[in-house]
């Protein structure tokens, strides 16, 4: 064998170094090396003790089935698999078989695994800054097939195969977690998508008004206040807002100001450079700027510390931030709404929050009215919040309400406004055991039990689905004053259609003059 070391080293490093493909690059050498040593087959190797596994990274050492396999588990026995270990831990540099049978273990994991032993290889042990990474297999067919000056030869390739290596590695765990990523992002996307298309109750009746001033601002950049007692569902509106926006497919960032420690707010919100303090390790972007190109909601903005209501001002007039410890100033297209339960007027009167952040901020404030405020809600929500909760407890069938129970929510001031209502919802199907459903207790009424009324099957004198119907449909009719089409309504009150209900009144044996109930049956 006549070959220059030197130039053997540049052509087959040029060729491990051709491709980001480790497949290729390899491919590439082997022909490479082919012509001036036999290699018709090169694999680089890795063992993993713990999993008594070796995976082949890129290349192959054989043409059957199991050849051509990227991970190969070692035999069961204890014995062979110690022997394994202890010669992966003491192999050094090289080491050259032209003869599998006098190798024990060799020859005895090619035939478990049913590779040709009529074969002969070298082994380069590749390492990288002092870290073992695995092994350069070199093989062909046939024995005595090598000797130790094309050993000698092959090893001064260790580092750019070892570096060759370790970057494969790397790229697999990148592709790895990139597929975690994309599997995340995807779930999230369709969770959004979800939500986006979620119907908000209420919108054709006691939120009207807000859902019109929604409409009107949702196709705009212009910064949005939602204001509102705690549990009205500002979160709720807010999305409405993003999801009606040109920003839809962008992202959403929440923010919940109040939950922030003072000493994390600058590097949550703004990010920092590595370095910037203790234990800022590596660099990290904010919440501002993973909301570019879509919308950041500041929730309970009230609770937003003073420096960083100054920092919010500046992203605000200048549509720019600075990373803490960064000097780099870096532009930003976020559109910013933010909610608080809070009368920020108040808060600036008292000197606790900024004039002309507020000023900024309330450029156009939606004001979210408490439940109490439009009571006409709640038989939807009601029937929302069972179907939904029913489903998530798992329970079977969903539980209808006693005849009275519309009317008991409806006489509670539900100062925890539609939280309130869900939580109580909730807290009535966990005590469920069967018939039918009453808040009077949960609500505070004369049992101490703390359980839902609940109403036995009893065939004398349990009321037919109908005569609950017709029951509710009157109760309804008693506050509108009998008025059942237009603004106000029974139908409106009921969610509808006037048609709907006037056919459903008059199967019930309800009587009319004009578009007015007029009689009781």
């Amino acid at each position: 064998m006549n070959v220059d070391p030197n130039e053997f080293f540049r052509q087959a490093t040029v060729r491990i170094c051709s491709s980001l493909d480790t497949e290729i690059a390899l491919k590439r050498m082997q022909q490479y090396v082919n012509r001036i040593i036999p290699a018709q087959f090169i694999s680089l190797i890795i063992f993993d003790p713990a999993k008594n596994v070796f995976h082949s990274v890129a290349g192959s050492i054989a043409e059957t089935a199991q050849g051509t396999k990227k991970a190969f588990s070692l035999p069961p026995d204890r014995e062979f698999r110690a022997r394994w270990v202890k010669r992966h831990l003491e192999f050094e540099k090289f080491q050259v078989v032209n003869e599998l049978e006098q190798d024990r273990d060799l020859f005895e994991l090619f035939q478990v695994l049913g590779l040709d032993t009529d074969i002969s290889f070298i082994m380069i042990r590749l390492e990288l800054e002092g870290n073992r990474l695995g092994a350069l297999w070199v093989s062909t067919g046939g024995r005595n097939q090598y000797n130790r000056q094309q050993a000698d030869l092959l090893y001064i390739l260790r580092e750019p195969i070892a570096i060759a290596m370790s970057n494969a590695l790397r790229h697999r765990e990148v592709l790895e977690r990139n597929d975690v990523l994309l599997d995340d992002i995807r779930y999230l996307h369709d969770q959004l998508h979800e939500k986006s298309g979620e119907a908000i109750i209420g919108a054709d009746l006691g939120l009207k008004p807000v859902m019109q001033m929604v409409h009107q601002v949702a196709g705009l950049d212009s910064p949005v206040l939602i204001l509102g007692e705690t549990g009205v569902g500002q979160e709720m509106i807010a999305d409405a807002v993003h999801f009606g926006s040109h920003r839809k497919n962008g992202p959403m960032i929440k923010v919940n100001c109040g939950a922030i420690p003072e000493s994390l707010m600058d590097s949550e919100l703004f990010g920092h450079e590595k370095g910037a303090f203790t234990g800022a390790s590596a660099q990290k972007r904010g919440r501002f700027e993973r909301a570019d190109r879509g919308t950041i909601f500041l929730d309970e903005i009230g609770e937003l510390l003073p420096q960083a209501q100054v920092r919010l001002l500046r992203v605000l007039q200048e549509k720019k931030i600075e990373r803490v410890g960064g000097t780099k100033e870096i532009p930003l297209d976020v559109r910013i709404i933010s909610a608080t339960h809070r009368n920020l007027a108040d808060m600036v009167a008292e000197g606790s929050f900024r004039e002309d952040l507020w000023f900024r901020l309330n450029v156009f404030p939606i004001r979210i009215p408490p439940l109490r405020e439009r009571k006409e809600d709640i038989p939807a929500l009601t029937d929302y919040f069972i179907t939904s909760k029913s489903q998530e407890l798992k329970l079977k069938g969903r539980p209808e309400l006693h005849l009275g129970a519309i009317n008991e929510l409806l006489s509670h001031d539900w100062p925890g406004n539609v939280r309130e209502l869900q939580n109580l919802i909730e807290r009535a199907l966990i005590q469920y055991q069967g018939g039918r459903i009453s808040f009077a207790n949960l609500l505070g009424g004369p049992s101490s039990s703390g359980k839902p009324e609940v109403f036995r099957h009893d065939p004398a004198g349990m009321p037919t689905l109908d005569e609950v119907m017709a029951g509710h449909i009157r109760h309804v009719l008693e506050q509108t004053n009998g008025k059942i089409s237009g603004p106000g309504g029974a139908a409106e009150i009921l969610g509808l259609h006037y048609s709907t209900l006037r056919n459903r009144m008059i199967k019930l044996g309800f009587s009319f003059g004009k578009d007015s109930y007029v009689g009781k049956t």
